[in-house]
């Protein structure tokens, strides 16, 4: 993730959340573009060029959470991984969603990864670290 070129979109509906991910990507120093959508409908427009935004954000990952409105991060995956624009794009789910179901739903739809988001702030930022040191280890297309 340490390439500043590759952008990576957060699909997320709860703003604690969004405000931890933003503080541990400054504390480990990550400075790659980071795009919002609060749901899987928003992320969609996002991708597909509809959200009203002069340039569409490509993401070399997408961060997603399970449980939001309008659109969860499984129905998201189903309509990504059809979109032959979208597929191959990396995806690794970051939830509260502990249920077998997700997880399993989540591999069968090629996810990179599904982490259960932890309690206190500085396991977040330590996961966070651990998933950046993978994917600048990680051959990505």
């Amino acid at each position: 993730m340490r390439d500043k070129t590759m952008s990576i979109l957060l699909v997320e509906d709860d703003e604690v959340d969004i405000m931890n991910v933003k503080r541990a990507f400054k504390r480990i120093n990550l400075s790659n573009p980071l795009y919002i959508a609060r749901d899987g409908v928003e992320a969609l427009a996002m991708l597909r060029g509809q959200s009203g935004q002069s340039s569409r954000p490509w993401p070399g990952l997408i961060l997603l959470d399970i449980n939001m409105p309008r659109m969860n991060g499984i129905e998201f995956l189903h309509e990504i991984r059809q979109d032959p624009e979208c597929k191959m794009i990396t995806v690794v789910v970051l939830t509260t969603s502990n249920e077998e179901r997700d997880v399993v739903a989540a591999y069968q739809l090629n996810v990179a990864g599904y982490i259960i988001k932890p309690v206190s702030f500085e396991q977040f930022v330590e996961t966070m670290a651990a998933l950046d040191h993978y994917w600048t280890l990680s051959e990505m297309p």
